[in-house]
């Protein structure tokens, strides 16, 4: 069973970065009251950033899942579209006919298009509304192609078939990039893991049993403070890794707060049981 990922409006992300920063500051401020610059404060940092990155993380990932659906869904849908025009419907009958058959999260769009012009909108307009709506790179380049090819007449279903092929073509190209670039994204997780079994063997081996004896002059910190430094370093490494991981991956910033979160929470994890 496939389940549909729900569309997420640009103005509900917005709207959730809005909240969970104003939550996360609020929890700053607070911990800053009751803790000041401690090891405690520290944590409510990291939550905080944890409850500002995670809503807009869940709706940014729930939205590239629905925009990869739509554009799954459109080389069956210009195969369609042909297939009708072979029949002798007109473009905008194909569409009307083809709005009744599964095609993931693009049939609820199709149907909405349909009523459109149903109240009155011309058929240009509709298609317009479509694009803007689902608001994809595939869609927006295929958009002009069938406005254009309305406005020509005539045999329209050749405009469809190296369409459809073009966006085939482009799918399993972005496939592809994403299976070669799998492996960097992995060795980035593991450098992560590497560098946190690399400071607990030192911390647990090295640091405790020199804590206090003067080095090049002066003394080794204290353990607790060494864990305060690692758990920064720490943060910062799995914040900024996973978002290089989600530039390499899916071309986008974005894409890499999922990253971020699970490094960060996988290193909190670490830190409080072995160090």
């Amino acid at each position: 069973m496939v389940i549909e990922m729900p569309k997420v409006e640009e103005k509900e992300k917005k709207f959730a970065w809005i909240i969970s920063v104003s939550l996360a500051i609020t929890l700053i401020a607070f911990g800053y009251v009751m803790f000041g610059f401690t090891r405690a404060f520290d944590e409510f940092v990291f939550f905080a950033v944890i409850i500002a990155v995670f809503p807009p993380t869940v709706l940014n990932y729930l939205d590239y899942r629905w925009r990869k659906d739509v554009d799954n869904h459109l080389p069956d849908l210009f195969r369609s579209i042909v297939q009708a025009q072979k029949t002798g419907m007109t473009l905008p009958q194909a569409l009307e006919e083809i709005s009744k058959r599964k095609y993931g999260p693009l049939t609820a769009e199709l149907k909405k298009m349909n009523a459109q012009i149903s109240w009155g909108m011309t058929f240009e307009e509709a298609l317009l509304a479509l694009g803007k709506r689902v608001n994809t790179v595939l869609m927006q380049r295929t958009v002009p192609l069938i406005i254009e090819a309305s406005r020509s007449g005539g045999r329209v279903e050749k405009v469809f078939e190296p369409t459809g092929k073009f966006v085939r073509t482009t799918l399993l190209l972005d496939k592809e990039r994403r299976n070669q670039t799998r492996p960097y994204i992995a060795i980035i997780y593991v450098a992560f893991f590497v560098y946190l079994f690399t400071i607990i063997l030192l911390f647990k081996s090295f640091f405790v049993n020199i804590e206090g004896l003067p080095l090049l002059g002066s003394p080794v910190m204290a353990p607790q403070e060494m864990q305060r430094m690692f758990f920064h370093m720490t943060a910062i490494q799995a914040f900024f890794g996973g978002l290089v991981a989600g530039k390499m991956g899916e071309g986008t910033i974005n894409a890499g707060l999922k990253h971020s979160l699970i490094m960060m929470l996988c290193g909190y994890i670490a830190l409080k049981l072995f160090l």
